[in-house]
């Protein structure tokens, strides 16, 4: 399994201590795990007091167990009056638990009771890689690092206020308590920040104060003498620091667009206490490319375990927490968790996909294997393959998702429907969107592009080579297909793909074409014909009744996506070209930046993984913004940024002409 996780088995000592038999340590002391939390890592760090008056504080710890020590500070931010107005929590865990898992281990009664409860909701299919969660409206973010500390640390993006060093003992566990740990928690620490951990073990000491902390020994919990706490000075200084937040005249951004990628970002912004102007040239939202009623989502695989792969990955997982987040809040998405199932397109494919579940080792509810005759008993229809099977995907229709988040973040946003942006104008410190006459429509310190193909009518996106993508859908009578044999109850997809039947509806829906550099809106015959022709090879048991349909007289749904030049998604601050290909201008050291346009962002290009890109976008987008741990790793970051064309150009050309050297490379980094 190189690429899954080994779970945490469930085990409890003679007193009810979780234990780990892997490394023959207890999870926490044996005389309480809620008062060595607050002893040690909220007292040795200093807290509450320390975060009392701040906007916002991080924490980060190094081994999250069963979640002790979250539960804990989550429970003493919302007893401090004087608390922090958001509490960032980042925790790393090689071995995490399953939802199951944690109930066995979790406290069942006590303050620490409803909290573990609310997490438990929340909690992840444990595969690798960042996960996002969010409690408390916003106020208070969980982001947990699947893998190994050596491997997630160097992705973590944050600037740390606070560390609790935690894990199993440096004897049973030696590998966490090395200096290259130690190295990774001075990148990320802000000056003086904090550390507290329960060994006072001497190597572990000399290892801290290697890399910059100022440590000293302080009163042990329980049995214990003695303990480390640790501060990092303000003259330290490495190579890369921690990622600073911006700072902003106000909190106010315009968001140009209405459809899945501005709607999930008008969300996120607001529930950090951001005010939205959002501007869109329809009457309403969702009346774009995400105006269609019915949408699959399910993640990409690959043996491998491609960016793609592990994009998806967390698009696919965010975006269901956050879809039930809101529906447990009263802002019903529709969101339809009936699974898909992807067919194997052959017998050879059949056994590909096979050897890549075993390889992967996710568990059954991430991504499963079926056989033909499995397959269709989950379907409830026959199926010609068998395939990959997603139980936690399914379908959903966009507009539903865009009114859930409009309607969550209502009091926070200002709608501007039916209005045309002619123009953006920097002036000092804010953006003005201005319309055809030169007037200002609004005037904001931050504005996000989330409005597809006209972006590159207002900034310079000359090397993402923005496109367009036309899709045709086709809507199937319900009354025309075979009587008496059964259609799936699950999104089934292989070429092209089918959904299942609303209740009451008199027809499915099934596509699609895929025409790049095509921007007509008109349905096609030939479109619905090769549409059912798709359809029979999905369900070869409706080819005669297909057969007998007249594509001329059938109708559906026709929009134009927005992809880039590798197909993967613009997301994050815009790059000024213009001083990045200046005469002159030369990328300099291992770290070198390229020239940004203050206060001005993307969240463009998602072609037809809007789904899946956009509470992700949402998120990335608002912690770039208003600051806080990135929800993915920074490797990730990096693919979706959009300046990665540029730099790439850079690279390449070493100096003679950027826009040149992007000809010979356009397709370089395509993730397919």
């Amino acid at each position: 399994m190189p690429r899954g996780l080994v779970l945490a088995t469930p085990q409890l000592t003679s007193d009810g201590t979780p234990f780990s038999a892997q490394y023959d340590d207890v999870y926490h002391s044996t005389e309480g795990g809620l008062a060595q939390a607050q002893h040690v890592f909220l007292g040795g760090n200093g807290l509450p007091s320390a975060w009392q008056g701040k906007g916002a504080f991080t924490i980060v710890e190094t081994g999250f167990g069963q979640g002790l020590n979250f539960l804990a500070t989550w429970a003493a931010w919302r007893d401090d009056p004087q608390r922090c107005a958001r509490l960032d929590f980042v925790s790393i865990e090689k071995h995490p638990f399953d939802c199951e898992g944690l109930a066995v281990v979790h406290p069942k009664d006590g303050a620490l009771a409803p909290l573990a409860e609310l997490l438990r909701q929340a909690w992840p299919v444990p595969v690798p890689g960042v996960h996002r969660l969010v409690f408390d409206g916003g106020s208070v973010t969980l982001t947990l690092l699947f893998g190994d500390a050596m491997e997630v640390l160097p992705q973590l993006s944050c600037a740390a206020d606070a560390f609790y060093l935690d894990g199993f003992s440096p004897s049973k566990n030696p590998d966490l308590w090395q200096p290259r740990v130690f190295k990774q928690l001075a990148r990320v620490a802000r000056a003086g920040s904090t550390l507290a951990t329960y060994t006072a073990a001497g190597f572990v000491r000399r290892g801290l104060q290697e890399v910059g902390f100022e440590t000293r020994k302080a009163p042990g919990f329980g049995a214990k003498r003695d303990m480390t706490v640790a501060q990092f000075p303000t003259h330290w200084r490495t190579r890369r620091g921690p990622v600073q937040a911006p700072v902003w005249s106000e909190r106010h951004a315009i968001v140009l667009g209405a459809g899945l990628a501005g709607c999930s970002l008008a969300e996120r912004l607001a529930s950090r206490g951001w005010r939205i102007t959002l501007i869109d040239a329809n009457d309403g939202p969702a009346r774009g490319t995400s105006a269609h009623r019915a949408a699959a989502m399910h993640p990409h695989v690959s043996i491998d375990d491609s960016v793609l792969s592990r994009l998806s990955r967390a698009g696919n997982l965010l975006a269901r927490r956050h879809w039930d987040a809101l529906d447990r809040a009263g802002f019903a998405t529709g969101f339809q968790r009936t699974g898909v199932l992807q067919l194997a397109e052959h017998a050879d494919d059949a056994t590909l996909q096979q050897r890549i579940v075993e390889a992967l080792g996710y568990p059954a509810s991430y991504i499963d294997w079926l056989t033909a005759d499995q397959a269709a008993a989950r379907v409830g229809a026959s199926v010609p393959q068998g395939g990959w099977w997603f139980a936690q995907a399914g379908w959903v229709a966009p507009p539903d998702i865009c009114r859930a988040n409009l309607a969550a973040a209502d009091a926070a946003i200002d709608a501007r429907w039916n209005t045309h942006v002619a123009l953006l104008r920097h002036e000092a410190d804010h953006w003005q969107a201005l319309d055809a006459q030169g007037e200002v429509i609004a005037s904001a310190p931050v504005v996000v592009l989330a409005n597809s193909l006209e972006a590159a009518r207002l900034a310079p996106l000359t090397m993402a080579l923005l496109k367009p993508v036309r899709g045709q859908l086709t809507d199937v009578p319900i009354a025309c297909l075979e009587p008496g044999v059964a259609w799936p109850r699950a999104v089934v997809c292989g070429d092209g793909y089918l959904l299942p039947a609303e209740p009451g509806a008199q027809t499915v829906r099934t596509g699609s074409s895929f025409q790049p550099g095509e921007c007509d809106l008109a349905e096609r015959a030939a479109d619905h014909a090769a549409n059912l022709r798709r359809l029979a090879g999905l369900q070869p048991q409706q080819l005669g009744a297909l057969a007998r349909l007249d594509p001329a007289q059938l109708r559906g749904y026709v929009g134009v996506r927005c992809v880039s030049a590798n197909r993967l998604p613009l997301i994050g601050p815009l790059v000024d070209e213009a001083a990045a290909t200046a005469p002159g201008f030369r990328l300099r050291g291992p770290h070198a930046q390229l020239p940004r346009m203050a206060g001005l962002y993307a969240a463009l290009a998602y072609g037809s993984r809007g789904l899946t890109w956009s509470v992700l976008g949402a998120e990335l987008l608002a912690a770039q913004i208003d600051g806080g741990p990135l929800p993915l790793e920074a490797d990730l970051a990096a693919a979706l940024d959009p300046g990665r064309f540029v730099l790439r150009a850079l690279q390449h050309g070493r100096g003679q002409g950027a826009s040149a050297a992007l000809a010979h490379s356009e397709t370089a980094d395509t993730p397919d």
